[in-house]
């Protein structure tokens, strides 16, 4: 599904063309709490004034948000009687807007999840974050009764994303640090995915040479670093919509919940022992190798790190992750069996090399440092 982005190098005048263009009438605007802070939002507040044009707002949602939230950003939607839906923030804001997408034109019921059905509405969406990608993603993720879903549908891709080096400008640097790694991450296990295609690759090389290349600039806030975090970050998420992640996400939300530490920062954790451990392993494959191609397929990850080895490209990433120094989990062996336990089993069935249980219990007691 091809995808148009937007840039804010003369403010928001290319939102506006495009709302006239198609000659909206409403917007429905889904954000989250960060969008008063945002630059957009005086564009959007006065959107009736200068273009005649009507804002129907929900933001009653909380990150990661629930079905019911869902179920009463659809009734708003089709209360608001448009085609037209704006997302601005992160990946919960986008979720909610992917879903209203899916399901905005149905009457829902707030204990089930029904097969989309799509509303025939326009997305656009604009990411506050480097990170997710989810403005580039087939998938949304809501919680019913505490349990997270994940809801695919060429459908939740947006028409259109928004770029806006102002908005990660301004995020605490721990977020972003935590959400460039979540991108890293993305584009890295896209890599070695078993789904992995030429079109993916192409995807992810781009971004691991951009995140490279803009770290220092992002982190310090630039206009260039958080252009070119962003389009990283929107390349990884292209890339991970054809791969899916793979180990190091699978081993990772429960990291995230147990010990509160940000989605990226956990990802990084996981990937910082299993790039090494899959490089180690790889660089012993022989041409006439089966497993080959995933060879290959590491060594074109390598030149995307500009190394020549996939071992040296994994030092790089160890020291990529090790120099942002975010603070480690602190935790207790009793946390083991429960990390153990809670392992995504489809994500790690996208990893190419089987690990088996006492590895991977092995990996959880380095990332905690429990001998």
């Amino acid at each position: 599904m091809k995808q148009t982005v937007l840039l804010t190098e003369r403010g928001y005048d290319a939102l506006d063309r495009l709302l006239l263009m198609h000659g909206v009438k409403t917007l429905f605007l889904v954000c989250d709490g960060s969008f008063r802070f945002l630059k957009i939002r005086e564009a959007v507040d006065t959107l009736e004034e200068r273009l005649g044009i009507r804002v129907v707002r929900f933001d009653r949602f909380t990150p990661n948000p629930d079905w019911v939230s869902v179920v009463k950003a659809a009734a708003a939607f089709r209360e608001a009687q448009t085609d037209w839906i704006l997302a601005v923030g992160g990946g919960s804001a986008i979720d909610v807007a992917k879903c209203v997408r899916l399901f905005g034109r149905s009457a829902l019921s707030p204990g089930e999840i029904p097969h989309p059905a799509g509303s025939g509405a326009h997305l656009i969406a604009m990411p506050t974050t480097a990170g997710t990608g989810s403005e580039a993603t087939r998938f949304a993720v809501v919680y019913l009764d505490g349990v997270k879903q994940s809801v695919t549908d060429d459908a939740c891709i947006p028409d259109f994303v928004l770029f806006d080096p102002g908005a990660p400008a301004s995020l605490p640097l721990c977020q972003k640090k935590a959400t460039m790694l979540d991108a890293l991450c993305h584009a890295t296990e896209s890599f070695w995915s078993v789904h992995s295609t030429e079109e993916s690759e192409a995807y992810a090389w781009q971004a691991v040479r951009l995140i490279l290349l803009h770290r220092d600039g992002y982190l310090a806030g630039t206009e260039e670093g958080c252009t070119g975090m962003l389009r990283a970050a929107n390349l990884a998420g292209k890339a991970i919509n054809i791969t899916q992640t793979t180990a190091g996400h699978a081993m990772c939300y429960k990291l995230t919940t147990l010990f509160g530490i940000a989605h990226g920062h956990a990802a990084a954790l996981c990937d910082r022992l299993l790039f090494p451990w899959l490089a180690a392993r790889t660089e012993r494959l022989t041409a006439a190798h089966p497993e080959a191609s995933l060879r290959q397929r590491l060594s074109e990850l390598a030149a995307a790190y500009g190394c020549t080895t996939p071992g040296e490209a994994a030092a790089r990433f160890v020291r990529f992750v090790d120099e942002l120094d975010l603070p480690a989990p602190k935790a207790a062996p009793e946390d083991i069996p429960l990390l153990c336990g809670s392992v995504n089993v489809e994500r790690l069935r996208n990893f190419p090399v089987p690990l088996a249980k006492e590895e991977i219990e092995a990996m959880y007691r380095e990332i905690l440092g429990i001998g």
